[in-house]
C-alpha cells in the first residue's frame, strides 16, 4: 500500500523521466515487473522524483554529471547510453558530451573513457539516422 506522498513522488518521477528521456518509463517498470516491481518505483520516487526534481541544478548540468558518473563505474554502457541520449534532450551538446567523456580520463582511465566515447559515437549517429541531422 502507498500512501499520498509517495505517489505524488512517482508521479513527478515519471513525469520528469518523460521531459528527460521523451519516454514514460513503462518499458522500465515492465522489464522488471515480474523480478523487481517496486526496484522500478524505487528509481522513479527516488531517483527522478527526488533527485532529478531538485532545483539545486538545471538537467543539462545534471545529465552532464550523470554521464561523467556513468564513466567512471566503467561498466553501465546501456545506462551510459540512455543518459548520453538525455543530455542532449536537455541541452547537452555533443562536443560537451565528448568533453565530459574525456575529462573523466583523468579520474576514470582511459579504458573507461575509450569505451565511453564509442558509446557517444553510437548514440550520435542513431539521432543522425532518426532526424537526418
Amino acid at each position: 500500500m502507498t500512501d499520498e506522498n509517495e505517489t505524488d513522488r512517482l508521479t513527478r518521477g515519471q513525469a520528469k523521466l518523460a521531459e528527460i528521456t521523451g519516454r514514460s518509463g513503462e518499458q522500465v517498470m515492465a522489464a522488471l515487473a515480474d523480478i523487481a516491481p517496486d526496484f522500478a518505483r524505487y528509481i522513479f520516487e527516488f531517483g527522478y522524483g527526488d533527485i532529478y526534481s531538485r532545483p539545486g541544478l538545471d538537467l543539462r548540468t545534471r545529465m552532464l554529471a550523470t554521464v561523467a558518473g556513468l564513466v567512471a563505474l566503467g561498466h553501465a554502457e546501456r545506462e551510459l547510453e540512455v543518459h548520453i541520449g538525455s543530455a542532449l534532450n536537455c541541452g547537452a551538446t555533443r562536443d560537451e558530451v565528448v568533453e565530459t567523456i574525456m575529462q573523466m580520463a583523468l579520474y576514470a582511465g582511459f579504458p573507461a573513457a575509450l569505451n565511453a566515447l564509442f558509446v557517444a559515437r553510437r548514440v550520435f549517429a542513431a539521432r543522425e539516422d532518426a532526424t537526418g541531422e
